[in-house]
């Protein structure tokens, strides 16, 4: 497989000389009514002429003689080449691409859907030109296939697989750099580097996402339960020894049970509590 490489055009500024010089002679040539002067100069000057090229910043040249691939090249400025190449134009600026929102399965099988946000630019402008038939549309349709298998490699979240040490909607930077790593792997044959690679869009598919919304709000419906519960039954732990050390009341069995229960209703309780107040004796 063949690679880019370099290669050493001449400074248009020395050819800007040899056109000025021969426009010169061309002039003097046919002023005197003398064509050995004159048009072998105009036909130096128009082959010096066809050969002038001026490259932009982070742009980039590949030339071609006869359809074998000469070189290609990559300074800025003004040059001097053969002008029997045949010119390739290629960008070196970086660009981004956002692949459309795609539905796929996750480990679990549930669908996503899923985009990602791509920095690339071309490095190899050899392979960019000629190893590819377009290196856009590989580009985007690369990508895509790498998406997908990344969101076959992962669940979505915890719930579905409680033992998964990396998650698509908790672990960004693992997902990340694996995405990265797949994307590069993918677009090494067209030249191309990967430069940030992260993902852009996460969600369930809407079939699904009110059923998974559902099922989170019951888990952390529970979540808080448990926290609640488990202040309360301190709260209660606290206050019947606080009771017992100031030797304010004694309770037997029965009524200490009856007081962690009223206790743990009062602190557990969704709605506001409304006690009953007793005006006679405990036993009434």
């Amino acid at each position: 497989m063949k690679t880019e490489k370099d290669i050493a055009p001449v400074s248009g500024y020395l050819a800007l000389l040899v056109i000025l010089i021969t426009l010169l002679l061309t002039l003097f040539g046919f002023g005197i009514k003398n064509p050995v002067i004159g048009l072998p100069s105009m036909l130096i000057m128009i082959f010096a002429i066809k050969g002038l090229l001026v490259i932009s910043p982070n742009s980039s040249k590949v030339f071609l003689l006869f359809g074998q691939y000469v070189g290609s090249i990559k300074q800025n400025g003004l040059f001097w080449i053969n002008p029997f190449y045949t010119r390739i134009t290629l960008s070196l600026r970086a660009r981004n691409f956002e692949s459309e929102k795609i539905k796929v399965n996750d480990k679990m099988g549930n669908p996503i859907l899923i985009s990602v946000i791509l920095v690339w630019k071309v490095k190899d402008t050899f392979k960019s030109t000629f190893e590819v038939d377009n290196y856009e549309n590989f580009i985007r349709i690369q990508t895509d296939s790498a998406v997908r298998k990344l969101a076959g490699s992962f669940p979505y979240d915890h719930f579905e697989d409680e033992k998964a040490t990396v998650t698509l909607s908790t672990n960004f930077d693992d997902v990340n750099k694996a995405l990265e790593r797949e994307v590069t792997e993918r677009l090494q044959i067209a030249g191309i580097e990967v430069i940030e690679s992260r993902i852009g869009y996460l969600a369930y598919a809407p079939e699904i996402a009110h059923s998974m919304l559902r099922r989170q709000q019951a888990s952390a419906v529970v979540a808080a339960r448990h926290k609640i519960v488990e202040g309360a039954v301190g709260m209660v732990e606290s206050a019947l020894k606080l009771l017992a050390d100031k030797e304010i009341i004694e309770f037997d069995e029965d009524r200490k049970a009856a007081m962690v229960s009223n206790l743990m209703v009062v602190l557990c309780g969704d709605s506001e509590t409304k006690p009953v107040i007793n005006t006679g004796t405990l036993n009434q």
